[in-house]
């Protein structure tokens, strides 16, 4: 860590937390060591850590505005470093404890899930810190993150790198190692370079003028994304277009036109009605792009599959309520008369025709009559 002048409490700056160990083996150990592993962990949680920090005064008008933001933005990577490798450890005592369980008890996961919640911990938090862990041991193991280097990680920098493929996550170790503070913009700014750079769908020319700085590869990586997603009768004109004219505004133009056919694509490639009819869709979508409306076409049939797929739900949920109200009619007698004016109530819902207010002052009501053909036992 860069030195700074940090004040903190007795002059003296806080006592680093302990570097994480080269474990990416402990996915590997064997039962013999289990037990000094343990003591490891014990020994580096214990390890007493001095948050007395010193901030500075922020009503103290002699203090410039770059001293103290230098030193409460180096007191805070003390505090999120050591928050980093704490987690990390949790996460390792976490999977400990649900092996442990997976091994020697019921079969359901109840042990841990006891253990979680004798220490207010959520399952999905639980699971989340196991993730953190597993992710550390991997780059550890395999070579790609060297121990020392975790310190210059924010926790959340170091998060994205483990989510990241393996190209990414070696160009962010390379850059850790180096000494570089890393940050989730530096994470980004390394995976954006990477997409535009490795990716075989720009051309060369506008790939020159990302290597020269002209086109920012931030601004590159998302029409890369977009354009993953078409298929290949559709990229031609994107890459004739950027080769053209290979600056900042046609790439977000065509960025926002390859998002709109994906999703024209996408949706449209669902609708059932669609799916059922004569429609040319890849002639529809020529004329929506020569007119310049492929973003409402796009939005239109993504409605449609919305509504296609409400529709479905609606239905099964009608025959589901259908059913349990029966079953309740059956179960039920006249010397249950609330239970009878509660289903006298419903039926609003389970008829055929279905009432629904909209608004609570009843002025807006909608009535929907469900006509089922076919075979509709499927609820």
């Amino acid at each position: 860590m860069d030195e700074t002048n940090t004040n903190i409490s007795n002059g003296d700056r806080p006592k680093e937390s302990p570097t994480l160990p080269a474990v990416g083996q402990t996915e590997l150990e064997t039962s013999d060591n289990l037990s000094s592993s343990s003591e490891e962990i014990i020994a580096a949680l214990e390890t007493p850590v001095d948050f007395d920090f010193d901030l500075p005064d922020p009503e103290d008008e002699e203090i410039k505005e770059f001293d103290f933001q230098k030193q409460v933005d180096e007191i805070w990577r003390v505090c999120d470093r050591f928050d980093l490798q704490t987690d990390i450890w949790r996460g390792r005592i976490l999977r400990a404890v649900r092996d442990r369980e997976k091994k020697g008890g019921d079969g359901r996961g109840t042990g841990f899930l006891n253990w979680l919640k004798n220490r207010e911990i959520t399952k999905s938090q639980a699971y989340a810190l196991i993730q953190l862990a597993n992710s550390a041991d991997t780059l550890l193991a395999e070579g790609k993150l060297n121990p020392n280097s975790i310190n210059n990680f924010s926790k959340r920098a170091f998060v994205e790198t483990a989510k990241a493929s393996p190209e990414i996550q070696q160009l962010v170790s390379e850059a850790a190692h180096q000494g570089d503070r890393i940050t989730r913009r530096e994470v980004k700014q390394l995976a954006d370079e990477w997409t535009a750079m490795s990716s075989e769908l720009l051309p060369e020319e506008v790939k020159e003028k990302a290597s020269e700085g002209v086109l920012p590869a931030r601004h590159l990586a998302p029409l890369v994304r977009e354009m993953e997603k078409l298929p290949d009768i559709h990229l031609e004109e994107i890459q004739k277009e950027i080769t053209e004219s290979p600056d900042i505004d046609t790439v977000k133009l065509m960025t926002t036109e390859a998002k709109n056919l994906a999703k024209y694509l996408d949706a449209a490639a669902q609708v059932q009605t669609l799916r059922e009819s004569a429609v040319d869709l890849e002639l529809a979508l020529e004329e929506a792009m020569r007119l310049e409306c492929i973003n409402t076409a796009a939005d239109l049939v993504k409605q449609a599959n919305n509504l296609e797929q409400t529709v479905g739900k609606l239905y099964t949920t009608w025959k589901r309520m259908g059913s349990l109200a029966d079953r309740l009619y059956v179960e039920t007698g006249a010397s249950n008369p609330h239970l009878r004016s509660l289903l006298n109530c419903l039926d609003t819902l389970t008829n055929e025709t279905i009432e629904v207010n909209l608004e609570e002052g009843g002025e807006r009501l909608i009535r929907l009559k469900i006509i089922s053909e076919g075979n509709s036992d499927f609820a």
